[in-house]
């Protein structure tokens, strides 16, 4: 994968009938490989403008930190996670020590059974596997500190959220094995059919969400509250009559969104306010500057276990699994705060609030 900081203000060019178009500052880290994967994309019949974010980077066939209008639904574009996407929901804990917050987590890699107490009354699509369950990559279950607040909102300095970031699991991966089975990386036979699977699922993402919030509020003997933020950012959006595929980029039209930091560093509340140029969409997070196996090799060799499971700001990481600590370590991944400034000094977001993290949770696992 060869990579290089982005030189110019943005990119824009015309690709077959598609605009391409990076919100991306000198400065920024933008791999070849995702620009290359832009042009692809915006070479596809019926594809009308790409719009990457300053996170924007390679993913499996489709960049990863983009947003894609066409008047042709292509499941592949969205990916297998459908519906995955961050909550931010305020938390009450009476002593919230690092330490002992951390040995209480629940295992949030067991799936709920109907004799939880958790089991909800109606699961989208029935899918029951895997239920309350946050799943591996990036995906985490975090304990914050809210450690400033910039403009009007209802959190408040010192105050503790919890941030779930996970999707649909497996019903998400069933629906696009089922596309992918009969038409590879083509379009919807069935645009409705797709769409009414693909909604399933985002909702399931969030439920999904909300259960790991209320098992870990339970597991804490902590008091939850409404999420103020639920957005998914793997989805498909019809708007005007087209269809707008993020992967990796949040819903940005004038509402507040999460944009997460790594587990070593501060995450972003932001208030979007993205435009039809940016195809109303904002970063979603960090954005890999690494891959896995380079993250995991470098990582190796700079770093113990025991230093990766306490970061820089003084936080904790539960992780069991060894690969998956050095493959999500800090260094994998782009500076949050050029990811921030990119959003802003293009006019499609405005810093609100920044959360620190105190506690981590990505598996129970050993390996």
């Amino acid at each position: 994968m060869s990579s290089f900081p982005f030189r110019g203000v943005l990119l824009s060019q015309q690709s077959a009938r598609a605009t391409v178009r990076v919100f991306a500052s000198p400065g920024s880290w933008i791999e070849s490989d995702a620009l290359v994967q832009c042009d692809r994309v915006a070479a596809l019949d019926g594809m009308i403008r790409v719009a990457g974010m300053p996170d924007l980077h390679p993913g499996k066939g489709a960049p990863i930190g983009a947003a894609m209008l066409s008047s042709v639904l292509y499941p592949f574009l969205v990916g297998s996670d459908i519906g995955c996407g961050i909550a931010v929901f305020p938390i009450r804990i009476k002593r919230p020590d690092a330490e002992r917050i951390a040995a209480r987590f629940p295992d949030l890699d067991r799936a709920l059974t109907p004799d939880d107490e958790e089991w909800p009354a109606d699961i989208p699509a029935g899918h029951t596997d895997s239920l309350a369950t946050v799943g591996r990559g990036n995906h985490f279950v975090e304990l914050a500190r809210v450690d400033s607040v910039r403009q009007e909102t209802t959190l408040s300095e010192k105050s503790l959220v919890l941030i779930v970031h996970s999707g649909s699991r497996g019903l998400g991966e069933r629906i696009l094995r089922a596309h992918t089975e009969v038409h590879g990386a083509g379009p919807a036979a069935d645009p409705a059919a797709y769409l009414k699977a693909h909604d399933d699922a985002v909702r399931w993402g969030s439920l999904n969400r909300r259960l790991m919030a209320a098992r870990v509020g339970r597991a804490l003997g902590a008091e939850v509250g409404e999420p103020v933020v639920d957005e998914c950012h793997n989805l498909v959006e019809v708007r005007d009559g087209l269809y707008l595929h993020r992967k990796g980029a949040a819903r940005g039209d004038s509402r507040d969104v999460l944009v997460a930091g790594t587990r070593g560093t501060p995450s972003y509340l932001v208030a979007a306010h993205a435009g039809a140029e940016a195809n109303f969409s904002v970063a979603h997070g960090a954005g890999r500057k690494m891959s896995r196996s380079d993250a995991l090799r470098r990582g190796k060799a700079k770093h113990t276990v025991a230093e990766l499971r306490r970061t820089k700001v003084g936080s904790l990481v539960v992780c069991g699994d060894r690969q998956l600590l050095f493959e999500e370590a800090p260094t994998a991944y782009k500076r949050i705060e050029q990811v921030i400034g990119d959003l802003a000094a293009h006019g499609l977001a405005t810093p609100v609030a920044v959360t620190v993290p105190l506690v981590t949770y990505k598996t129970r696992g050993h390996r």
